[in-house]
């Protein structure tokens, strides 16, 4: 099938003959206890392995033939096609003390972002060490926390995963096809690499082939400026130099004719055959008792895996080589309204989509909506409960309105009984911090850490799948309420010092019969409308959000340092902090009401943010046992503010 748009371990062998092996071997790596043995709460102490899977899929089961290029991809003698992915599992000791949950994170290019997502840690590679398992809330509550690798273009550095997927070749002969690699740099640079934030580029076919191009342009729609072949080469066949260098703040992209794509689909069918087997077992292995102890499955993805998921279901790869299901639920987090390129010939699973960066890629493509999103696995009946949440960023950089609008942009979509949309008011790509992350930005990086409400969250799809008890209602801006905008509409009060935000990321009907492709009519999308202290209506306001000591956007500009000053930059939002105090307000012409006229002191505003926590707790976005944790960071917001002019 070819898609296109237009150990030191245990190795155990197979059981025979290929049909419906799916997992067939694992080989351990390393097998060592968590923290030293150390319990965590009722489970007890966890163990870490890190192994290989092996997995050999049928081509001729109706299950894998959605996996692109299948049909050439190298078969072993039982005409079965060969592949193998790291794996990495945390799992209790003693399985049956576990709350029988597996909770696969989808690698975000190879990344574990699990503890920091749940358990508050920082980011870490180190996992398992103290500092990366944070609080350590997902193993207290006896998850099994699981990472498979599936990108195939993943480097090979410590700490990791990805998959080892087999090139395709047109019955032995070598297969080549037009491949186009961006990029935008925020500095000055004399070679960049065809591949996307460190991931592996295609190698190029033939280095002086006149087919290959280098365009230049300043902003996503100008006109491309095509650069003499006498200015530019491939360097090492991954590679490309460019005399006087790559400027910052451009847009450049290289169209070249690429060799030896892999059947990227495969690293599907990896989370799917790995966590079946979890569920279901399968080939005798040293994780054979695991099984009989995981009665449920949850996949979660952030950003690029949260896309990943989306295109799982899609494609409909919830459905294993047995018709049985794979997942019981799926939450893709800050995903947008985004797919992308992870089955197809010379699919680049790392390209995104911002208003500046990775434009025109195969992302942001139709159907965007949960009904469309689930036809397939609806139709095979293995439809999982579905979370889909976002922040304020995916809005503006992530065309995220599309999810729950219709594409003519005239009315709301409401999600089916079985999924749900949440839509975290005031922030940014990723959680904020305080002090505010540094950022190439114009604005201070947005504070708001909303990771309080997906621990709530996640404890409500597991009462969801084991009791059947509801998940909260969905919360997401509405047309029809005036929660959704378009810019010009926006009511984004003017601060003194404070240039706003002009555009966002569009989702264009795109042709892809040539690179670059041929850009057609945008979708209409829409952006989150505020209140008259710049902060945003609708959705799941944190206490910092409804109490506010500044305006919290979705938003940034990039800043003179790295040029290009009125695009928006990439992942991050704003905290534009209030004036203290009437006076200096009227003085700098700011129209938010400072600081001093909204509370009376420390103690008043904390007192409302414990107001709006319980408030919060009550409607199940927030966890009764993290207040304290929230009333601690509301007190250091407003210690930093006093920090600041």
């Amino acid at each position: 099938m070819f898609r296109q748009l237009t150990a030191v371990g245990l190795a155990l062998t197979l059981l025979g003959p290929c049909a419906r092996a799916a997992v067939t071997r694992i080989d351990i790596i390393r097998r060592s206890d968590v923290l030293s043995g150390l319990a965590f709460g009722k489970t007890g102490a966890y163990e870490c392995i890190e192994a290989k899977v092996h997995i050999a899929v049928d081509p001729r089961l109706a299950p894998n033939r959605i996996i692109a290029d299948i049909d050439l991809a190298p078969q072993n003698a039982q005409g079965a096609v060969e592949f193998a992915a790291d794996l990495f599992l945390l799992r209790p000791r003693d399985p049956a003390r576990g709350n029988g949950t597996a909770l696969v994170e989808i690698s975000n290019r190879g990344g574990k972002s699990l503890p920091y997502e749940f358990d508050l840690a920082g980011t870490s590679r180190d996992i398992p060490s103290a500092e990366s398992l944070g609080d350590g809330f997902l193993l207290n509550h006896g998850f099994t926390l699981v990472w498979i690798g599936w990108e195939f273009d993943v480097p090979d550095k410590r700490g990791l995963l990805r998959a080892d997927l087999p090139v395709v070749t047109d019955h032995g002969r070598i297969i080549t096809g037009v491949v186009r690699s961006e990029w935008t740099g925020d500095h000055r640079q004399n070679v960049i690499s065809l591949g996307d934030r460190g991931q592996a580029g295609y190698a190029v076919s033939d280095p002086q082939a006149a087919g290959n191009r280098l365009f230049v342009r300043d902003s996503v729609l100008a006109k491309r400026i095509e650069i003499p072949h006498s200015q530019w080469r491939f360097e090492d066949g991954t590679h490309v130099s460019l005399a006087g260098g790559f400027a910052p703040a451009r847009i450049y992209e290289v169209v070249y004719e690429a060799k030896d794509p892999v059947a990227a689909g495969l690293g599907l069918a990896a989370v799917r055959d790995f966590v079946s087997y979890l569920k279901y077992g399968g080939a005798a292995s040293p994780l054979a008792d695991e099984h009989t102890s995981i009665k449920r499955s949850i996949a979660f993805g952030v950003s690029q895996s949260g896309r990943f998921l989306r295109e799982y279901l899609y494609d409909g790869f919830n459905e294993d080589e047995q018709h049985r299901q794979v997942f019981d639920g799926v939450w893709a987090h800050v995903a947008g309204a985004g797919r992308g390129s992870f089955n197809l010939r010379f699919a680049q699973p790392s390209r995104d989509g911002h208003a500046f960066v990775n434009v025109f890629y195969p992302v942001d493509v139709p159907p965007f909506d949960e009904g469309q999103l689930l036809a397939n696995a609806r139709r095979q009946h293995v439809t999982p409960k579905l979370f889909l949440t976002n922040g304020s960023y995916e809005y503006w950089g992530r065309c995220a309105s599309l999810i729950h609008t219709t594409a003519d942009g005239k009315s709301d979509i409401s999600p089916s009984r079985d999924s749900r949309i949440y839509f975290f008011a005031g922030s940014q790509h990723t959680t904020g911090s305080i002090p505010p992350a540094p950022a190439a930005a114009q604005n201070l990086t947005n504070t708001n850490d909303y990771r309080y409400s997906l621990r709530a969250l996640l404890m409500a799809v597991q009462a969801w799948l084991v009791e059947g008890t509801e998940p909260p209602g969905s919360r997401f801006p509405h047309l029809s309420e005036g929660e959704l905008t378009t810019i010009d509409c926006l009511n984004f009060p003017r601060i003194p010092g404070v240039r706003s935000c002009d555009r966002k990321r569009e989702a264009y009907r795109l042709n892809f019969a040539g690179e670059p492709p041929v850009v057609g009519a945008g979708f209409p999308t829409f952006v989150p409308q505020v209140g008259p202290d710049g902060n945003e209506l609708g959705g799941i306001r944190m206490p910092e959000i409804a109490v506010p000591l500044a305006s919290y956007t979705g938003w940034n500009l990039r800043n003179s340092a790295i040029g290009a000053v009125s695009e928006p930059a990439v992942f991050v939002g704003s905290w534009i902090p209030f004036a203290r105090n009437r006076t200096t307000r009227l003085a700098a012409g700011d129209p938010r009401l400072s600081i001093e006229e909204r509370y009376a002191g420390k103690q008043d505003y904390l007192f409302r943010i414990d107001a709006a926590a319980r408030g919060l707790a009550l409607d199940r976005f927030l966890l009764p046992a993290d207040l304290d944790l929230i009333h601690q960071r509301a007190a250091a917001e407003w210690d930093y503010r006093q920090t600041l002019p």
